[in-house]
This record gives C-alpha cells, structure tokens and sequence, in this order.
C-alpha cells in the first residue's frame, strides 16, 4: 500500500494517531503477527539489494562489497537471529519468590511500548534505519522511520520499500529535512530512537522530555585507538586502516585518533601506508571504490583540518569530487581543533606516549568515547585498559567488528549515547519489562495487616 506522506504537521500528527489506533488493536502482539512481518521485511530487503547498493553508491561512493558487508548483510543476518530467538524472547521469565512473598509466582511479562520513531543518521543509511526497526518489530511496536535527507538515494528506495511492504497504519517513512525530525519530535510517541551526533542527540533528548518519552541515543564521539609497543604492527595496521578509511571515514565507530607508544610509531606509519596503498593504490582519490564526504559543508570542515600538526600520509583532496586521501596527523595537540570535535572523515592524529598510563589518562580527560580499540599481545595490558577506560564498546586487536556481532549489545555511555541495541538488547530496547506478581488465594498472612497481634516482630524475622 502506497502512501505519499508530506512534512506537515498534520500529516505527521494523523499518522501517529491512525498507528496508536493500530497498535490499539492489537494486532502487532502475537509471535505469528511479528514472524510474518520480519519475513516480509527479509524479502522486500533481499528482492531490492541491487537497488540499495546503486543507491548507496549515488550517495557515498560505496563498494558492493562494503554496502553489502556492513548494510545489507548485517541487516539481513540481524532478521535471521531475531525470528530464530522471539519466539523464546517473548515468554514470560519467572523470577525467585522471597520468603515474605510465600504462595506468590513472579514474572517479568515483556511488553510493546506502542508507537516508535526511528531516526536514521545518512552514513550508514540504511542499516542504521532498518536494525532498530527489526528491534521494533520484534518487540510489537508500530513505527515511524525518518531517513536522512543528506542521503536522498537511499531514503528514497527506503520509503519505497516500506511503503510496498507494510500499511502505513503499522510502519511509514517520513522523509524530509531538519524541519521534519522537528515536528515528528513534537508528538508523543512512545519510544524514540535516534542515531546521530552529540548535539543533535541533545535536542532530541531535550524534545523527549516534554513528554517523557524513553530514548535510545547511539551518538559519536572521538573514539581512540592505543598501539602499544607489543603490538603486532603489520595487523594493527590494516585493521586501523580498514576501520578508520572505510566509508571515508564517516563511521560513529570509526578509530577518531591513534595513540601510539614511541618505539613503534615510525614502523606503524610505515605500515600504515603499505595497507592504505594496498586498499586503495597510490592515488586514493582516483580509486572508483574509495568513498566521498557526504557533503559540501562536510568537505569544507575537513578540509581545514588538513592545515592543522603534520602531515606524514596523504593530505589532498578533490572538491568537486567531495574526495579526501586517507590522511595521516602527527605533531598534533589536544589545543588543535582536529582533537575536539569527532573528526568523521578520513583524518587520522597520531599521538606519541611514552608509558601507558600517560594514554589512559589523556583518554580519561575527555568525554565517555562510543569505542575504543586497544592494539597489544599482553594480557595484563588488555585488562588493565578495559577495565580503567570507560566507553561503550570495542575490541582488542581489531576494530569495528563489535558492531557486526548480535551477541554483544551496541551502545555508548555519557556523551557517546544512552541504552544498547542489537540481538536480544534490540527487544529489549524496544520493550517494556513488566513486573508481575501473581499472589495465591489459598491462605493469607495475618502478620500484614494492621491488626495483626505481634506483627512487626514476625515481619522483622522475615526481612533479615
């Protein structure tokens, strides 16, 4: 069923309300009513994968490979994992019965939170839209997504695909600018979920909470990477340089600098610039797979940031092909404007430190990072930075790739962003957890009530 929804306020309002009336029903809460709907999105997704991949190479300049790899196919294999576990997701968990609730059953009875808007960021496009909206669905939810206008290619096959796939009364798209996540950010929705930057995941918090809505914010930050002198250089290096160049650097995820030990910097800036030519070739700006910044005023901002410490790899750029090299930092400081903001794009600063705990203080000066990704082979080195460095979540001896697992719940912590998602923690995310106490009719403690004859030396028995 097709439906053409504009940004006014009254389209927006009349769809809200036509899915509180549908979710009112009930129609979205049995396990066969999610199954059928998680297949239909399996299948609308696999029968339009030539058309997502043209789309994302219209809007990023992205690779069937990488649009597969870190779109399609974490879409498709987060579908398959949801529908194997719902069915068990969905039960009602008993819990343990205290001594003073003798006779009673606990459970904890997982419920839709009713209607949900989705706001999707534009450098992951799709995959950032449709992995909440799997949670969503799963949990039995109606919902509203709203792609990014900076990547109309997608959001246009997006709003098609939903709009071909499930009645607007259960799942929409709204598309449109800044003037749209406004209005939407007006109602009263149930749950919101948005992916985007520190600042805007403010406002959206801010808007929520006029109406005390719940919200998921998966936000950004400046994310570290730590080589550290027993690392092994030659794989630390590609694997930074996959996570940090890859969609131009345009990653939430992505290594936003490195802190490397001294003794191993020149021999990791040497590597490091094996694997970029290895990806890439000796003119990234040339290579048809290498991605674009997503816009003008993008490209403007970072291109500023070539001006700043030294450049040691790459460095040029092509404005009209909104292109930059994978660009390598050094003799940069924490005073530059490279080191305060989130880079997002492919600018790397390398800082130098001598003992360990000089990196992981300079990291726990500054926000809560969404990652963080440690290069060593010793074990004691691993546990000491995990547990001494606060952020949401990351990996030792790689990069990315925590993302890519429903296994583990994907969130930030502070700044970075509040609650989790994928797998199970996307049910959650969208769900509410509700305590039920079912007491028995077969007997009754005296002890309780307020008439009750040495009451309170029982209760105080029973409470220790």
């Amino acid at each position: 069923m097709n439906m053409n929804l504009n940004s006014n306020t009254n389209t927006a309002q009349a769809l809200l309300e036509k899915q509180r009336h549908y979710y009112g029903t009930g129609a979205t809460r049995s396990l066969e009513f999610r199954q059928a709907q998680l297949a239909k999105l399996r299948q609308a997704v696999t029968e339009r994968e030539d058309a997502i991949m043209q789309a994302l190479r219209l809007d990023l300049n992205r690779s069937e490979q990488e649009s597969y790899m870190l779109e399609i196919g974490l879409v498709l294999k987060e579908i398959s994992f949801v529908q194997k576990r719902l069915k068990r997701w969905m039960k009602p968990a008993k819990v343990n019965t205290a001594l003073t609730h003798m006779g009673s059953k606990g459970y904890i009875v997982p419920e839709p939170l009713g209607t949900a808007l989705i706001i999707a960021p534009w450098n992951y496009p799709f995959q950032l839209a449709m992995a909440p909206l799997v949670g969503a669905i799963a949990a039995g939810n109606t919902a509203v997504l709203k792609p990014s206008e900076l990547s109309p290619a997608v959001s246009e096959v997006m709003s098609s695909l939903v709009q071909d796939t499930f009645d607007p009364s259960y799942i929409a798209v709204m598309e449109g600018g800044v003037e749209v996540s406004k209005e939407l950010l007006d109602l009263p929705f149930d749950k919101i979920f948005f992916t985007g930057s520190v600042n805007v995941g403010k406002q959206v918090m801010a808007a929520a909470a006029k109406h005390l809505t719940p919200v998921t914010l998966e936000l950004g930050g400046k994310s570290p990477a730590i080589v550290h002198h027993d690392a092994n250089l030659k794989l630390a290096a590609r694997r930074l340089a996959f996570g940090k160049f890859i969609n131009a650097g345009q990653t939430c995820i992505a290594p936003d600098y490195a802190l490397v030990h001294h003794s191993v910097l020149e021999e990791f800036l040497r590597q490091l610039r094996k694997s970029v030519t290895k990806f890439y070739g000796q003119n990234p700006l040339e290579h048809k797979d290498y991605g674009k910044i997503i816009s003008e005023r993008h490209f403007r901002r970072l291109a500023g940031f070539l001006r700043e410490g030294e450049v040691v790899m790459g460095g040029g750029a092509d404005e009209m092909a909104l292109r930059i090299e994978p660009t390598v930092l050094t003799r940069v400081d924490w005073n530059m404007p490279v080191m305060q903001e989130e880079i997002f794009g492919p600018i790397l600063p390398v800082l130098v430190y001598d003992e360990l705990q000089e990196a992981i203080d300079q990291i726990n000066a500054r926000p809560k990072p969404l990652a963080l990704y440690l290069f060593s082979e010793n074990a004691a080195i691993q546990k000491r930075v995990t547990e001494a460095v606060p952020f949401g979540g990351g990996c030792i001896n790689d990069t990315l790739m925590h993302l890519a697992t429903p296994y583990l719940p994907f969130g930030g912590v502070g700044e970075s962003g509040i609650g989790a998602y994928h797998g199970e923690y996307s049910f959650k995310t969208f769900s509410h957890m509700k305590s039920v106490l079912k007491q028995t009719t077969r007997f009754d403690f005296a002890f309780r009530y307020p008439s009750a004859k040495g009451g309170l030396s029982i209760i105080k028995r029973l409470m220790k």
